[in-house]
């Protein structure tokens, strides 16, 4: 991997990690269009911990009160938030990475993306703010961001799209969303540092780094334009990209190009 394609794949990582149109999807053909598979797991984890930073920073004030009261509502609104991703992840870690590697899923999971959030943008009427949020609400969001552990399935989309279910307000519902990546982003990299003891890898580690920053910068403006971006905006335009290259990849796979 050269360092324009490490600038690439981190600007891919940070903007397709909050954006609701799947980070691991579009890495993983990223990575396929520039014959990089064999790099997957160093490199995911170096984008990761780039996006991871980028959310750190964003959520300074509240990560910083949540270390000075630990057992605050909000702390327990992530920690039942995350129980959902969690138990999946445990579960069915194996199973799970075995459809990442090869992809077959990849096409009509981004058509699922799309379905979710093009449903979830014709409910009207939110209203809810942080502070209302119950522990149901944030249980049936973690459930949706569960769902993400399918490699197309966008994260911030499905989360996104519960919080508007459970009636937040667009802004909230983006808010919470990134927030409650944290937790998810911070747990793979745990799970991903553990797979990557006694491993190799020829990529090196300045390009690596490029990556990792270029990750952070684009998902650091990626969060607040998206937060920015639903205050008045509709998540259509998303579900319909998302559905357009959802059938651009099956259609590659059925005829052999892929």
């Amino acid at each position: 991997m050269n360092h324009i394609e490490a600038l690439f794949l981190g600007i891919l990582q940070g903007l397709t990690e909050f954006l609701p149109i799947s980070s691991s999807g579009h890495l993983y053909l990223g990575r396929h269009l520039f014959g990089l598979d064999e790099a997957g797991l160093f490199l995911d984890t170096m984008l990761h911990l780039g996006t991871l930073i980028a959310v750190i920073v964003f959520y300074k004030k509240e990560l910083l009160y949540i270390m000075k009261h630990p057992f605050s509502k909000l702390t327990l609104l992530l920690i039942v938030g995350t129980i959902p991703a969690v138990a999946a992840g445990l579960l069915f870690k194996d199973y799970f990475e075995e459809i990442s590697k090869t992809g077959v899923t990849i096409g009509w999971e981004f058509l699922i993306t799309g379905l979710m959030l093009w449903t979830a943008d014709t409910m009207k009427g939110g209203y809810k703010k942080i502070a209302d949020l119950s522990y149901g609400d944030v249980f049936f969001i973690g459930v949706f961001q569960a769902t993400a552990i399918f490699p197309a399935i966008s994260r911030s989309g499905a989360t996104i799209a519960a919080g508007l279910v459970r009636k937040l307000d667009r802004e909230t519902a983006a808010y919470f969303s990134f927030l409650l990546s944290t937790p998810a982003i911070a747990g793979a990299l745990l799970l991903q540092s553990f797979d990557l003891v006694g491993g190799k890898t020829e990529v090196s580690a300045g390009t690596l780094m490029l990556g990792m920053i270029a990750s952070g910068i684009f998902g650091y403006i990626a969060i607040r334009w998206m937060i920015n971006f639903l205050k008045k905006r509709s998540l259509k335009v998303f579900a319909v990209y998302v559905w357009l290259l959802g059938i651009v990849v099956l259609t590659a796979q059925f005829t052999g190009v892929f």
